[in-house]
């Protein structure tokens, strides 16, 4: 079973009148790209976080949010009216010196200050048990983010299978075009020798130099390949090893190398056609493989 490699998981707790949130959220990407946030009295175990996400998550752009917010009707401070009293005389001071306009709106602009908040001392110290919950709530959030893309890769898997079975179609179709296609061939070179007057030849000679001729042309190797590696593709589709994304990347690319020399090999408008087709579905597959873990 595959998993994609984009994601979101979400979960939040409530503690000491507050709501402690954890949103993860995963994109594809070729390494392990981590990004995380978390209120400043968490940061003591955002290191651990950070592994613990990592390891579960494995590879893809990931951002992890940690926020907090006081329940409505509760706060945890109040407003520090002398603190904002120097800033306001600060501000004042500025704009006659610099000569420039004071702020319209003095709330907006006060109350963004670094420490225009007084909280009590007791509760701005983050306690074990918070920083359980906050642990907790990334878990939960993470095992969301799982289950989202074990659903995405699901979808991927019937994406996949009906793309590689459209492939094996039209591989199967190819037999019925290579017998004509030898005789088409021969019987184009006959043909422009018997333009040519007065032109004499070895018959025995002119059959082996065709024998030779064909057998360049003979695609009998590169079918043989193109099935095994579409057997391949769905065996390590269904496999139970983590992260086969880039695996199925690479087998996918071999099944593009053989259905070229297919291609360049074919010399036939019909089995032509059967190449283009295959590659559009090839590519199609191509698109979505990056989404895979």
């Amino acid at each position: 079973m595959i998993l994609s490699m984009t994601g979101f998981g979400k979960a939040a707790k409530v503690y000491n009148n507050k709501k402690i949130t954890a949103e993860v959220k995963s994109l594809n990407s070729k390494q392990l790209d981590f990004g995380v946030r978390t209120p400043q009295n968490h940061r003591e175990i955002e290191m651990t976080l950070r592994n613990e996400v990592s390891k579960a998550l494995m590879r893809g752009k990931i951002d992890l949010f940690v926020y907090c917010e006081p329940i409505e009707g509760t706060t945890s401070g109040t407003i520090n009216v002398p603190m904002l009293k120097q800033y306001k005389m600060q501000i004042e001071d500025m704009a006659r010196e610099l000569n420039i306009p004071e702020p319209q709106d003095w709330y907006a602009t006060l109350l963004r200050m670094p420490d225009a908040l007084k909280t009590d001392s007791k509760s701005s110290e983050t306690d074990e048990e918070e920083l359980k919950v906050v642990h907790e709530v990334v878990v939960q959030a993470t095992e969301q983010l799982i289950e989202f893309r074990r659903q995405e890769g699901a979808r991927l898997e019937i994406f996949f299978e009906e793309k590689i079975a459209a492939i094996q179609a039209l591989l199967d179709e190819v037999p019925r075009f290579e017998e004509p296609r030898i005789q088409k061939i021969k019987g184009r070179i006959l043909d422009s020798l018997a333009k040519i007057k007065e032109v004499d030849y070895d018959k025995n000679r002119f059959e082996q130099e065709l024998i030779y001729y064909i057998e360049k042309l003979d695609i009998t190797e590169e079918k043989i390949r193109l099935q095994n590696h579409l057997n391949y593709f769905l065996e390590t589709m269904h496999s139970e090893e983590p992260g086969q994304g880039k695996k199925l990347g690479f087998i996918s690319q071999e099944i593009g190398r053989e259905v070229n020399t297919m291609g360049s090999k074919a010399n036939q408008a019909d089995l032509q056609n059967l190449v283009v087709r295959m590659k559009d579905h090839l590519e199609q597959i191509k698109e979505q493989v990056l989404n895979v873990l």
